[in-house]
């Protein structure tokens, strides 16, 4: 055992190449997992991969004025400042074209930073005999070759993007979820946007020379978007996000170690990439086997209604479970969508029998008069009858307030259905003391005037005057309204739509 650890965890950490490795990419994953966070929040995602891609240009660049003016090979330094260059540019860039043009932004980082980092090959084969950049280490990294000033550019990078983060926590947060907001209490959102974009471009240039193009998104996107799948809240995001990207550097260098001769970046990415895979399968909330889980359980709200259909249509106050599985079928699913029911309350359940509450009522009444308006208006555009029943059944869940308040004023507010049943109330709405039209009225409802419309102004009712709803008249499309001094007064349906009474 003793010699088993001593192989596989104490002999790499003896070396100083293992050393730094694990020292200069511990710390691009901590500030590319916090600056991530707020990366995928915003979904700039994409903003960090053409960063990353962007440098090739600059350290080209970088290479090439050292070689030329000072004649002497390009030292980290100078390569670390023309990537940055080359990263603020490309921001520039960005926002030049997305605000002058109808090319959205995610548009312009395709266009710009595609082209900067062809420019980038261009230099690099163009001036191969001066430029020695090996593009395969762009791309994934140098990670066991880091050398001491890329170590203390990373440190001082990580160090002064995490104190603008802890700094300007609350800022960074408002304007990532609600920038109105933000913009109301005077929170400059675009001087926050652009100090995230600013960091973002100094983690990436800082963190590419090093452990390359690939590994750098990866350190930024993918822990990120581990742990939003395990959190509701930015200030623990902020935490497990870095302890999943420290967690992928540390288990990849071991990896890399063990296995020899694969790269060590790409390796990081995969076992990244592989935690993602991982907490998306069990992540408790968000995770697929969550979400199959409550699939299982969900009951369907079809079926929860038609039970609340069936126990209403049967008149009875208490009926078997039997019955109602005879009218809308047998199965464990039925049982579920019954104590689904008793779970909120709509109805109880003593012994075998299952009796609506007031609430299971109320709930079930609508589903009733969604289901006869569904069928007088089925029969108003010339479905057969033979078909209304069936259709409407469809149809019911349908049975939104609004959608069922407008086929209710649209059939002109009918009494009956098609099959000759009454059609219920708009008990919704017919509640003593609110301002309702005449035209929801039935017979017997008495209410105060509250205002007359034009359509109705010559009729001879006033605001204040008490009245009281009389029979319908003329297939139903003629409201009668009794006056306090025994007249009648007969409105059509724009006449009563436009008066406004105060139900008593």
């Amino acid at each position: 055992m003793n010699q088993w650890l001593e192989h596989t965890i104490i002999e790499p950490l003896g070396s100083v190449y293992f050393q730094k490795a694990l020292i200069g990419a511990t710390l691009s994953a901590i500030s590319c997992g916090v600056i991530g966070c707020f990366i995928v929040l915003r979904r700039m995602a994409f903003l960090g991969d053409a960063l990353s891609h962007a440098m090739l240009a600059g350290v080209a660049a970088g290479y090439l004025f050292m070689q030329v003016v000072f004649g002497s090979e390009a030292d980290a330094a100078a390569m670390i400042v023309g990537a940055m260059l080359a990263g603020l540019f490309t921001v520039a860039a960005i926002s030049f074209v997305s605000q002058v043009s109808r090319i959205k932004e995610d548009t312009a980082i395709g266009i710009i930073y595609t082209g900067i980092f062809a420019f980038g090959g261009i230099l690099v084969s163009m001036f191969s005999h001066r430029i020695h950049i090996h593009l395969y280490d762009f791309i994934v990294g140098m990670v066991l070759a880091v050398e001491d000033g890329h170590l203390w550019m990373i440190a001082w990078v990580s160090a002064l993007v995490l104190s603008v983060v802890v700094l300007l926590f609350r800022q960074l947060q408002i304007t990532t979820f609600d920038p109105v907001m933000a913009a109301s209490i005077g929170i400059p959102v675009a001087g926050m946007h652009y100090l995230l974009t600013a960091c973002t471009s100094l983690v990436v240039v800082s963190a590419v020379p090093v452990v390359g193009v690939i590994l750098v998104v990866g350190l930024m996107i993918t822990p990120a978007a581990t742990a939003y799948l395990l959190c509701d809240r930015l200030r623990h995001m902020v935490w497990i996000s870095p302890a999943f990207g420290a967690s992928s550097v540390v288990i990849g260098l071991f990896l890399s170690s063990w296995i020899g001769n694969i790269a060590t970046g790409p390796t990081i990415v995969v076992v990244g990439t592989l935690q993602f895979l991982l907490v998306l399968f069990i992540a408790p909330r968000y995770g697929m086997l969550a979400g199959w889980i409550r699939r299982r359980r969900m009951v369907p709200q079809q079926l929860v209604e038609d039970i609340l259909g069936c126990m209403h249509r049967s008149e009875a106050t208490t009926i078997p479970i039997s019955v109602v599985m005879k009218h809308v079928g047998g199965g464990e699913l039925v049982h579920r969508a019954i104590h689904e029911l008793k779970r909120r309350e709509l109805l109880t359940i003593e012994h075998d029998d299952i009796t609506l509450t007031d609430k299971g009522i109320h709930e079930s009444r609508k589903l009733l008069r969604s289901h006869r308006l569904w069928e007088a208006y089925l029969q108003h555009v010339g479905i057969p009858d033979i078909s209304l029943h069936k259709r409407a059944h469809q149809l019911e869940h349908l049975h939104d307030e609004q959608a069922v308040d407008y086929l209710d004023d649209k059939l002109g507010h009918p009494l009956y259905d098609p099959h000759g049943s009454d059609i219920p109330e708009d008990f919704v709405h017919l509640i003593p003391g609110t301002h309702v039209n005449i035209s929801l009225l039935r017979e017997g409802h008495q209410a105060t005037i509250a205002n007359v419309g034009q359509p109705a102004i010559k009729t001879g009712l006033t605001k204040g005057m008490q009245i009281t709803i009389g029979l319908r008249r003329q297939d139903d499309q003629i409201w009668t309204v009794n006056a306090p001094d025994g007249s009648a007064i007969s409105l059509d349906h724009n006449q009563a739509d436009s008066v406004l009474v105060i139900l008593q």
